[in-house]
């Protein structure tokens, strides 16, 4: 049998994607993931020509929370009531933890077994590719192929905190908060950038001897929104949910839709026209990184370099001037332009 070109096998995941095929999508979602020069470029194909079919209306919500929160248990609960809704989910968890390894934990999908055997939902546990910047490649990627595939709601868990929650809220429709209560200190662990970035806030584990404690938590946090957000600006609820029992699940659910509507279409259209911007830029550093990385010029004098930084003998600053210093002669010759 004759081996597929790089055309055809675009052809065959384009065709594969649109018929809403869950292997289609799945070998999709691995190609924009790759690093590999000759996969960017058919990613890059690929989702082309994806772009050029008919829009279709689709909600993004990233979520995130302080480790413990239960995003997991949360997710399931939530993406189980959309789809016996008549939704197609999608689930990207981004784990922005493995840059050791570069591969990503599969734990979510074995956290939401129920969700995982849905004919209507579809969950990857995603690398972020050693950067926040591979996060941004191809978790934005990874949600072009689901919408394609049909799936009108996505939802983003960002396993990671800090930074990751910032990007995550880049890419997104709503961004939404989960926290614990916790007593006497439910704030503590809250730091103000997150409030800032929220459009939703829930305390979830509300069930139980907890609930008490969660709506007063909720309270808290409520009055704390208020010092940090402007009076013209968009007020995000905080509400008590447990993903555990399903309550409040479906009350949270109408506070992302109310977010939207308070958007509107012209403000929707405007966010994700500057996330698109966004997302153009860090395309070119992440370009701009693999070709730095793979500069022949670069690679003759690495070693010598990290030995020289390592031993001392070379302040970081000459270190990264002269590794440019490679890349730019190279550049300036056509060497370092890829074709």
């Amino acid at each position: 049998m004759a081996r597929e070109s790089a055309e055809e096998r675009v052809a065959r995941l384009v065709a594969g994607i649109r018929d809403g095929r869950r292997a289609s999508v799945s070998q999709a979602i691995t190609l924009v993931e790759s690093a590999k020069r000759e996969h960017r470029l058919q990613a890059r194909a690929l989702l082309t020509e994806l772009a050029s079919g008919p829009p279709r209306p689709t909600t993004r919500v990233g979520v995130s929370g302080v480790p413990g929160v239960g995003k997991s248990t949360f997710i399931e609960s939530l993406g189980t009531r959309l789809t016996a809704a008549g939704h197609r989910v999608g689930v990207l968890a981004v784990d922005p933890s493995s840059v050791r390894t570069g591969g990503s934990v599969l734990g979510d999908k074995t956290r939401m077994a129920r969700l995982s055997a849905d004919p209507q939902a579809f969950i990857r546990p995603s690398p972020s590719a050693g950067t926040l910047g591979g996060v941004a490649r191809a978790t934005v990627q990874a949600m072009a192929v689901l919408e394609a595939a049909g799936y009108d709601v996505v939802l983003v868990e960002t396993v990671g905190v800090g930074q990751s929650e910032v990007t995550v809220a880049g890419m997104v429709d709503t961004f939404l908060f989960l926290t614990l209560a916790r007593t006497g200190d439910q704030l503590q662990g809250i730091k103000k950038g997150i409030l800032e970035i929220a459009d939703v806030i829930a305390v979830n584990k509300a069930d139980g001897d907890r609930e008490q404690e969660a709506r007063s938590a909720a309270r808290e946090l409520a009055g704390a929104l208020r010092l940090v957000r402007g009076k013209d600006e968009w007020a995000p609820p905080v509400v008590t949910v447990s993903g555990l029992t399903d309550v409040g699940v479906d009350d949270l659910w109408q506070r992302v839709l109310a977010h939207r509507e308070h958007l509107g279409t012209d403000g929707l259209a405007a966010r994700r026209a500057h996330q698109q911007l966004d997302f153009t830029w860090a395309l070119v550093r992440d370009e701009l990184d693999q070709r730095l990385r793979h500069s022949p010029g670069v690679r003759e004098i690495r070693d010598e370099v990290r030995a020289a930084v390592l031993a001392g003998d070379l302040p970081a600053t000459v270190a990264a001037d002269r590794l440019l210093a490679a890349y730019d002669r190279e550049s300036e010759t056509g060497g370092g332009r890829p074709g």
